[in-house]
């Protein structure tokens, strides 16, 4: 490699979006497979199991958004220093990146250790699922710099406009949780029966393969790494600049799923069952937005390589034609959720109470999925743009403004439907805002030209 060459500065458009969406796409696929996996698998040893699984999404959320929020500053500082040219600043950035990951999650790991029992009893986990829950997090927390590090390494090549790799390491991944996932949680051939714990440490495995394959990508295919030591200095700058953008996605990252376990526990008010249904259909959510979430991640970078190249007008029309495709995609996921909620809902548990609950989130939270990809595309490009704290607001604002206090008189005033009805309300204000939000930074980051101009050629 040769890290100078900013792949989105030339080009239409529109069609380097499509290309690298689409292999990014790929990988994102993956990995919303690698949880869909484990739900499946685990909805096979019961109610408790799958409700135990459902209390801890929103944890291993807060830490994956940790990992995400690294990696997409920097995705962000990479890709442009990417977009000015400056090879050495792009290794210096990389390997600065990874350095800082390994000393958070150095941190995490023992804190997450420590607090267990208290964390989901406080999330409202009753005595009959904690000690499941312990079986997966306990393992899942050793587990976590299989997790984190990859994560920033796999942004790194992505802020090259590297689609393709990236998606083929999460698909590494996925490959292991499904082969692993049935012979360590249901004990097959010569191995144990592990149930919960199986399932953790399956997700050790995959995920120490996809860092396997990561570092050799960025050390010795891409050369992104450099073993020159730059001083405590120049890695503390480093830091800073990737933790000005990386630190409130992070943050809001961490946060929302502070906000996702207490709707959870308000969701347990109507019992295992409804706990259980809604741990599947946010699962559902994820695989029905992989492909904003895919244009999301080359997003990122498409707009980092055109600011710092100057290329304003590339970077306004890639903004705007991802956010109508966004339109466009809930749209159609809409329809198909509609039509085949049932039979999607029989496939991840057969009691008739959990798949009526199922079917009843998407046939409401759905109509909102076209503004909450203009919320993903605004929040992503708004990070790059140096406008982190703008991101932040506008998703905090979804979480706590909105969908927290509506799901709460939502509950109160028509049961478990006033918590999807609010989830919907809260993802379509939040969207909208998002949308002028970002138009108003464009305008006064790079104001319209006052003639005709030819950005995607």
């Amino acid at each position: 490699m040769k890290p100078g060459s900013a792949r989105f500065t030339k080009g239409p458009v529109e069609r380097a979006l499509a290309r690298t969406t689409l292999q990014m796409l790929m990988g994102i696929l993956a990995m919303v497979a690698f949880n869909l996996v484990d739900t499946f698998f685990v909805g096979q040893l019961g109610k408790a199991e799958l409700a135990a699984m459902a209390f801890t999404f929103p944890v291993v959320a807060i830490f994956g958004g940790l990992a995400l929020g690294l990696g997409q500053g920097a995705s962000a500082v990479i890709s442009r220093a990417l977009g000015h040219g400056d090879r050495d600043q792009v290794r210096r950035l990389t390997t600065d990146a990874l350095l800082l990951s390994v000393v958070v999650v150095t941190v995490l790991v023992a804190v997450g250790l420590a607090t267990v029992d208290p964390v989901f009893r406080a999330m409202g986990a009753t005595d009959e699922l904690l000690p499941l829950i312990g079986q997966y997090m306990r393992i899942w927390y050793v587990g976590m710099p299989f997790v984190v590090i990859p994560m920033v390494g796999n942004n790194a090549i992505r802020a090259t406009g590297d689609a393709r790799t990236p998606a083929l390491i999460m698909l590494v991944a996925v490959c292991v949780n499904v082969v692993l996932d049935p012979v360590l949680i249901f004990g097959l051939g010569p191995f144990p029966r592990m149930e919960l714990a199986g399932a953790a440490l399956t997700t050790v495995f995959a995920r120490a393969a996809a860092l396997t394959a990561s570092m050799w990508v960025l050390t010795l295919r891409e050369r992104m790494v450099t073993r020159r030591w730059a001083g405590l200095s120049s890695t503390v700058a480093s830091w800073r600049r990737i933790l000005w953008i990386g630190l409130p996605d992070a943050a809001t990252r961490m946060v929302l799923p502070l906000g996702a376990g207490a709707v959870t526990r308000l969701v347990a008010g109507f019992g295992k069952e409804a706990v259980a249904a809604f741990g599947v259909a946010t699962r559902v959510d994820m695989f029905a937005l992989a492909v904003v979430m895919a244009l999301g991640s080359m997003l990122g970078p498409f707009v980092g390589q055109n600011h710092g190249a100057g290329l304003f007008a590339r970077v306004r029309r890639g903004v705007r034609s991802s956010q109508v495709f966004a339109l466009g995609w809930g749209l159609v996921t809409l329809l198909g959720l509609w039509a085949g909620a049932r039979p999607l809902a029989a496939l991840f548990n057969d009691d008739p109470v959990v798949i009526a609950n199922i079917v009843l989130y998407l046939r409401i939270v759905p109509f909102g999925y076209g503004l909450v990809g203009v919320l993903m595309i605004s929040s992503t490009s708004l990070n790059v743009l140096e406008r982190p704290l703008h991101a932040s607001a506008l998703t905090i604002l979804q979480m706590f403004g909105l969908y927290l206090p509506l799901a709460i008189l939502g509950a109160h005033t028509l049961g478990l439907q006033g918590v999807f009805v609010a989830a919907l309300v809260a993802n379509g204000i939040a969207g909208a805002a998002a949308f002028l939000v970002l138009q108003r930074v464009l305008n006064r980051r790079a104001p319209l030209p006052p003639g005709p101009a030819n950005p995607g050629s």
